[in-house]
């Protein structure tokens, strides 16, 4: 049985991945999208865009869903808080052909995109976001607003900060404690914990430096 409507706040690419993992799942009667650059961002893929987030927190009708595809973390979250502030319950989105173990937990306005792999016991928080083709190994905690990008792997027990961005094909070894608003960069391999706030690139994994041109 399809609940209601899914009322998603973010018309860009993220978005239209976001729309069509819904519209794979089947959940939903229809899904509306909304974008703080409306009217001039008028359309998401195929889908209309018919208002601002402001409209959304006014247009929900009994049965609907909220869910926030914005890749800032901070404000994916903010507006998280809002929309749920506003009594509308948030949504969960996992495709279809994603692959999801026994005792997974997900946080609500989570995404998980198709091809990811998330372990037994694995904890997600709110508004996170598991790319395509990534995977999460067993015991994993991912804090709220965490993104795992696509093709990027995490051995068993790793811990992730909140709002930290793990990059497109990093890898992270087991039991590594990452701190929250982290970047790993590109392709990088962490071997060792990291602390809060800075990037990380390179393999191994060391803190970006910047150096001064002559």
């Amino acid at each position: 049985m399809k609940k209601g409507r899914l009322l998603i706040l973010g018309a860009s690419g993220h978005g239209k991945v976001a729309g069509d993992c819904a519209r794979a799942a089947g959940f939903w009667s229809e899904l509306v999208f909304y974008d703080d650059r409306w009217p001039a961002q008028n359309m998401c893929g195929s889908w209309p865009v018919v208002g601002t987030g402001e409209t959304l927190l006014v247009e929900y009708r009994k049965n609907d869903q909220g869910f926030v595809a914005i890749g800032n973390a901070a404000t994916r979250l903010a507006w998280l808080q809002r929309i749920s502030s506003a009594g509308i319950p948030l949504a969960t989105i996992k495709h279809p052909r994603a692959i999801l173990s026994v005792g997974v937990t997900l946080g609500a306005g989570s995404l998980v995109v198709a091809g990811a792999v998330v372990n037994i016991d694995v904890r997600v928080g709110k508004g996170c976001i598991i790319n395509t083709g990534s995977s999460v190994d067993h015991d994993c905690v991912l804090a709220d607003g965490v993104h795992i990008c696509p093709g990027a792997h995490l051995a068993g027990e790793v811990q992730i900060g909140t709002s930290s961005w793990i990059g497109i094909g990093s890898s992270v070894c087991q039991c590594i404690r990452i701190g929250n608003v982290v970047t790993v960069g590109a392709g990088a391999v962490v071997t060792e914990n990291v602390p809060d706030g800075i990037t990380v690139i390179g393999v191994p994994a060391r803190p970006q430096t910047k150096h001064k041109l002559d």
